[in-house]
């Protein structure tokens, strides 16, 4: 694969909120530390996305020590903290059909989430990612587990795969809509130096010195038509996706991470291919 190198990580403190990208982040068996341990519901327990939400683009969660900071335009931002799981009140909400145990968040996050969705929205923390949730076993293997991430810890992508598919997409119906920024695709890691669609043909790859096993493509959804700094949503990539990327029914941009063993990754790691 040449001189491939681990070119950003992003983590995303709340799910379909927008994150931040350190130039390193400690691997955990079930995702980057502090990825995707909260989200919102609704007020029959379903996890509220961009897919229904698109202006959850707008809003940012910052990890903070013991706990999470919210903003979003035109509101005061608040800090959250990680609520005692002994003390506080627990909800099993319903994430893909997925039933995971969580614990609310106190009554000032269930406010201001609320108020900004415009909807009766509450907060809620994973607070044991190794016991809540089994990765689907089709293609995880016992014990592993996963955050609230939509199925698998780690999500990767490459640039030279996004450079493709943005050249698709100028040569089609919707080329003012491209190029497209890889924030529309929400990935934890990105991956410079590789052919493109290289990463289709990954089964095993080394990250610094943490290795991973790749479970599975990554199939694409409406989020990836939402801007994430305007949360407007178009055409692209779905369309071109449909046209060039469909394998069965599912239209394909990365591919989904299981980590083998813990570490710390960094900014300008050497990325290997093992098989």
């Amino acid at each position: 694969m040449g001189n491939a190198e681990l070119h950003s990580i992003h983590v995303h403190p709340v799910k379909a909120l927008r994150g931040r990208s350190p130039r390193d982040a400690v691997v955990e068996p079930w995702g980057l530390a502090g990825d995707r341990r909260w989200a919102l519901i609704d007020d029959g327990g379903k996890v509220v996305t961009q897919r229904g939400r698109p202006r959850l683009a707008l809003a940012a969660a910052e990890l903070l020590p013991g706990g999470v900071r919210l903003s979003a335009p035109g509101r005061a931002s608040l800090d959250v903290p990680v609520p005692d799981p002994a003390a506080a009140d627990r909800v099993t909400l319903d994430l893909f059909g997925d039933k995971v145990e969580a614990v609310l968040a106190g009554t000032a996050a269930h406010v201001w989430c609320s108020a900004y969705l415009g909807s009766e929205t509450r907060l809620v923390h994973l607070d044991d990612p190794a016991a809540r949730r089994p990765v689907d076993p089709r293609y995880g293997r016992p014990g592993e587990t996963v955050s609230l991430a939509d199925g698998y810890p780690l999500l990767v992508t490459t640039l030279a795969s996004l450079d493709a598919l943005n050249s698709l997409i100028a040569g089609g119906d919707h080329a003012h809509e491209g190029p497209l920024p890889m924030n529309r695709f929400r990935p934890n890691v990105v991956v410079a130096g590789t052919e493109a669609w290289a990463e289709d043909d990954w089964t095993r790859v080394t990250i610094g010195d943490v290795p991973f096993r790749v479970a599975r493509t990554c199939g694409r959804c409406v989020v990836t038509t939402t801007d994430q700094e305007t949360a407007e949503r178009g055409r692209e990539p779905l369309r071109t996706l449909g046209r060039h990327r469909r394998f069965g029914s599912r239209l394909i941009f990365g591919q989904n991470l299981v980590p083998e063993a813990t570490g710390v990754v960094r900014v300008g790691d050497p990325v290997t291919v093992v098989t």
